[in-house]
């Protein structure tokens, strides 16, 4: 597949200029901040769900907060840009039903579920919804399994998947002996998804967009998934040291001081591993200086409170305010290469030229 430029991606009626999409990250690190200017660039801005209103303390009885507070977002997203935004909602949230409501209300261009399997999340839609919805699977068991869900329950097919690798921040769609098995690259995971989708494509006539991530920094890497069949990339963790990302100055310069050593797995409380920065907070943690605690939140479903030696979404809400001692960075694999806080224009400009790069290297591997 020839590819000579960073170009156009299509998604049903919507165009995004640039086929990146901006990583998901919970608890107030990609917010409207960060996405709007990521639209603002051509690419796809996404707001986190996973933490919205979850710490708004003026607010704590009321039951619609977290709902209000994601309105909201939205809404100051929409006045910072008029690029595409989407929100990205984990499907273990104990309130996902009720946050993808809220978005469809907004008219969110797109909804990027994960953590799970979202086999309902059409019946969400109104009649005249012109929200996109994205599942973000690991395998393509997966992809094929929603296909067959939603066009036998509610006759309507994905409007594409994000296909996540084991290399991506934060919570891992993996087993712990999988990560690092060369067979679950992402490498080897796209042509088998591809394959998945293929006859679903021919059989509906209509096209699955595949976007990639977990890993992916640079340019070069946008440049050999895009030529592999892919039709867009997902970008996080090389989102999280700009200058517009909603994460505190100590949060980003976490990655920035980060060794590759540093990058390590945990195992969450919600029962999944997970990539983050080591830190004092992780290590006290491993060494069991952490205590149990009763849960202020019941956030997400699959959270093993009882056994917990600490509250995953305060210690990502400590760190999202720069409170490190008392939490920790989530971070993909790639996150010590980063050097230094940059703007989104710039980052995006960087990742152009680099993927250019790719493509005459490619043409002329001599030069």
């Amino acid at each position: 597949m020839k590819v000579e430029a960073l170009n156009h991606f299509v998604l049903g009626n919507k165009v995004a200029k640039l086929p990146i999409v901006q990583g998901g990250m919970g608890i107030g690190i990609s917010m409207s901040g960060l996405a709007s200017a990521v639209a603002n660039e051509g690419g796809i801005g996404v707001i986190s769900a996973a933490g919205v209103g979850l710490f708004d303390h003026q607010n704590k009885q009321d039951k619609d907060r977290y709902v209000i507070a994601l309105k909201a977002e939205i809404r100051k997203t929409r006045q910072l840009t008029n690029g595409i935004i989407g929100v990205n909602i984990l499907v273990a949230l104990s309130n996902f039903h009720e946050l993808a409501k809220a978005a469809i209300e907004e008219g969110i261009d797109i909804i990027f579920a994960g953590a799970g399997l979202p086999l309902d999340l059409p019946s969400l839609l109104d009649q005249d919804s012109s929200t996109k919805l994205i599942p973000i699977i690991s395998s393509g068991r997966a992809a094929k399994l929603i296909i067959q869900k939603w066009v036998s329950k509610y006759g309507y097919i994905p409007d594409g998947f994000v296909l996540e690798g084991p290399k991506a921040g934060g919570h891992l769609g993996f087993k712990k002996d999988q990560i690092d098995d060369e067979e679950y690259d992402l490498e080897k995971l796209l042509p088998q998804v591809l394959e998945a989708v293929k006859p679903f494509e021919e059989m509906y006539s209509k096209k699955i967009p595949i976007i990639v991530g977990g890993g992916i920094y640079t340019g070069e890497d946008i440049y050999y998934f895009m030529s592999h069949g892919a039709s867009a990339v997902q970008m996080a963790t090389r989102f999280v040291t700009t200058e517009e990302c909603d994460a505190s100055l100590e949060f980003k310069q976490a990655y920035i001081n980060a060794e590759r050593e540093d990058i390590v797995i945990i195992d969450s409380p919600v029962g999944l591993p997970g990539r983050a920065v080591k830190n004092p907070f992780l290590e006290e943690v491993y060494n069991g200086l952490r205590h149990p605690f009763s849960c202020p939140f019941n956030c997400i479903s699959t959270c093993k409170k009882e056994q917990a030696p600490y509250c995953i979404s305060l210690a990502l809400y400590n760190a999202k305010k720069g409170k490190m001692n008392n939490g920790f960075a989530f971070a993909g694999t790639n996150a010590y290469l980063a050097k230094a806080i940059v703007s989104v224009k710039d980052l995006i400009s960087s990742l152009k030229q680099e993927y250019l790069d790719a493509f005459r290297k490619k043409l002329s591997p001599t030069l």
